[in-house]
This record gives C-alpha cells, sequence and structure tokens, in this order.
C-alpha cells in the first residue's frame, strides 16, 4: 500500500506540473507582443488592413510635367516641335511698297454680259523675297478714287496658305461677280442695279491696300457681291 499511494502522489504532481506549463503556454500566446507594453490588452477582434494609397497613374490623377530648364525643354526630355508658321517664314512678310497689282479678265468665267472674273496678279518689286498669304477685301472704286470706295461683300473659296514671292516673283488671286445678263447696260437676275467701277481697291492682310484696273474693259457687277480664292502661288484660269 506504500508503494501505491507514492505512485499516486507522484503521479498528482507530475500532472501539476504539467497543467502549470499548459497554463504558462497559453499565457504566453495570449499576452502582449515583444514590441508592446506589458499589461496591454489583445484586440478582440481582427484589425481592418488599410489599403496602400493608389498611385496618380492608377488614380488616373495627372502625373505633374516636369519642370521647364532654362533653355524651355521639360527636364528630362526634349523640346516640342517648331510651330508650322515660323519653320515656314523663310522670309518677311510682303510691304505695301513691295508689292505692284494688275488685272485681267479670267478664261473661265459665268456667262453674261459682265465681266464675271477676273484674275489679280501681285508682283514683288522689292530687292528680297517676301511672303502673302490670306484672302483679299474687295471694293469697287467710285470715281476711280480709292477714298471712295464701296466694299463688296466677299466669300471666300479654298484655303489659304502662304506664299513666298522671289524678287520679281507672283502671286495671284482670282476674283467671280455676280454676273450682268442681258444686252446694253444689262441687267441683274435679282432685279438689282448693275454697278460698273473702272477700278477695283483689293485689301492684302498685313500688305496694304492696292488699287488695280483691267487691262481692258471696266469691272461691271451685280448685288455687291464677290467670291474671292486665297492668295495663290500659280495662276488661275
Amino acid at each position: 500500500m506504500q508503494v501505491t499511494q507514492h505512485g499516486k502522489k507522484a503521479r498528482r504532481a507530475a500532472a501539476a506540473v504539467v497543467s502549470a506549463a499548459a497554463a504558462a503556454l497559453v499565457i504566453t500566446a495570449c499576452g502582449p507582443g515583444n514590441d508592446e507594453p506589458a499589461g496591454s490588452a489583445a484586440p478582440s477582434a481582427a484589425v481592418p488592413v488599410t489599403a496602400a494609397p493608389a498611385s496618380p497613374a492608377a488614380s488616373g490623377a495627372a502625373t505633374p510635367a516636369p519642370a521647364p530648364t532654362k533653355g524651355g525643354a521639360p527636364s528630362g526630355g526634349t523640346a516640342s516641335a517648331t510651330s508650322a508658321t515660323s519653320a515656314g517664314a523663310t522670309a518677311p512678310a510682303c510691304a505695301a511698297g513691295d508689292l505692284k497689282g494688275e488685272a485681267h479678265q479670267a478664261k473661265q468665267r459665268p456667262p453674261g454680259t459682265g465681266i464675271g472674273a477676273a484674275v489679280v496678279a501681285f508682283t514683288n518689286s522689292s530687292a528680297q523675297p517676301c511672303i502673302l498669304q490670306g484672302f483679299p477685301t474687295v471694293a469697287g472704286a467710285a470715281n476711280g478714287s480709292p477714298d471712295r470706295n464701296a466694299p463688296l461683300a466677299v466669300t471666300h473659296s479654298g484655303t489659304a496658305a502662304p506664299v513666298r514671292l522671289a524678287p520679281g516673283g507672283k502671286a495671284w488671286v482670282k476674283l467671280t461677280f455676280v454676273q450682268v445678263q442681258g444686252e446694253a447696260d444689262g441687267y441683274c437676275t435679282s432685279g438689282a442695279t448693275p454697278v460698273v467701277y473702272p477700278t477695283l481697291v483689293l485689301g492684302l492682310p498685313g500688305a496694304g491696300a492696292h488699287q488695280v484696273a483691267l487691262d481692258d474693259g471696266l469691272f461691271a457687277e451685280c448685288d455687291n457681291k464677290v467670291t474671292t480664292t486665297a492668295l495663290l502661288a500659280t495662276s488661275p484660269s
């Protein structure tokens, strides 16, 4: 009986040691981490994970452009291409005094007894190349005086492009009028009275106003309207 009682006591002591060890493990697992101060309570639920901020490209936000350098190009990049206007400006704009205008009847013109259509040529009379571009304004010179002119309503035809005139070179525009019909003084289809001008005054963009006369005949038109091309590098018919 003494041996049996001794064995029971030994088993009880071993069980107590095991229980104490298990309790220590539980306390260690549930206790604060090594970096946390002792005695801090463990959270009762999982802490939600906060997503990292999205990058500007992913969120759709614009990425700031590189700051320009002293030379005008962004740092780390190349300068933008020169504009077509400045790249094509191989000569200065023509001045009013550089140009001489003359006009003749166009070969292709609407049917009628009036002038119908005229081609006006502008010659560079200077010793340097120059550039013309755009559509002219048109006015009839009353009594041949450019100071007493009657502006015509202008309709543009085509697209304007720079025209480079070498010394002695030419640029052209074609003017098409509302045609006078009938014989003698003629008549206008609209019922308006035909108007005859001995000369016209054409205003060129940046190059002044120029009075021109036909090499043969007068400018006759209806309704005070004219359709004009832009300044052209080749003569229209």
